[in-house]
């Protein structure tokens, strides 16, 4: 369903926005008035702007390693320079890149699942917070994860918790200078397949048999017996964003069919 207008006016920065959900936050926000900001380091990102555009939508698609402060820094300044403020910031950056036992994980392994689902949330924030602090208004949704209680995942539920606590104290820290946080947690979601892989090395047969007992724990878990589709995902989110939410902050929204996390 399209709400006409609901963004009429704002501008909205899409992070993870080539494919999978970022992607559908960014191409129906446009298509409900949002001057879109699409921020991947995937080249196809150029392919979302290009739709929207045809679609009679405003967007700018800008390539960066997020895992980077200096990602985050040259993303909130091309939002800047293309529209001159930022409304709304969408953290979707994430995903864990491998699955195994937690005695498994070898430590840089540790460090990169850290790297992915945590760092790009805490530098695009803090990123975005000068330009949402002039305007005295602003909203950041984080795409956290009902996967902080889960297997074959430990660094990754870690690094999901620590955008939960995120959410909560930059929330209660910024509340009074007119600039909401909040999060939705995601389970297990139906998308079409990945183009860029979650683990580029590749997973062996026993990486594959502990993906397929994860897969099988997230699904038992939910009391619906299934995954989620993209749009029971993104409609969430822009529901957070919009001005329909003005008096929620501070939440974690479970999205997950009744597993909370």
């Amino acid at each position: 369903m399209i709400f006409a207008g609901r963004f009429a006016g704002k501008v909205m920065v899409v992070t993870g926005a080539a494919q999978g959900i970022g992607a559908g936050v960014a191409t129906r926000a446009a298509r409900e008035g949002a001057h879109v900001v699409l921020a991947d380091r995937a080249d196809f990102v150029t392919e979302v702007e290009e739709a929207i555009v045809a679609a009679d939508g405003r967007a700018v698609s800008v390539r960066c390693d997020l895992e980077t402060y200096e990602g985050a820094a040259a993303t909130m300044a091309a939002a800047i320079a293309a529209f001159g403020r930022i409304d709304i910031l969408v953290n979707n950056v994430g995903g864990a890149i491998r699955m195994r036992p937690y005695a498994a994980f070898e430590p840089q392994q540790i460090d990169a699942e850290i790297r992915r689902s945590l760092m790009p949330t805490l530098y695009c924030c803090h990123a975005a917070l000068p330009a949402m602090l002039e305007q005295g208004a602003g909203t950041i949704v984080n795409v956290s994860s009902n996967g902080t209680r889960g297997i074959r995942r430990v660094p990754y539920s870690a690094a999901k918790g620590g955008i939960n606590g995120l959410t909560q104290a930059l929330a209660m820290e910024y509340g009074e200078s007119g600039i909401r946080v909040v999060a939705t947690a995601p389970g297990g979601t139906s998308a079409p397949p990945r183009r860029v892989a979650r683990n580029p090395q590749g997973d062996n047969a026993q990486e594959q048999a502990w993906m397929a007992e994860a897969v099988a724990q997230v699904t038992s878990s939910t009391f619906m017996k299934r995954y989620g589709t993209l749009e029971e995902q993104i409609a969430p989110i822009l529901f957070l964003a919009s001005d329909e939410a003005s008096y929620i902050t501070g939440t974690v929204l479970p999205v997950a069919g009744g597993d909370n996390g």
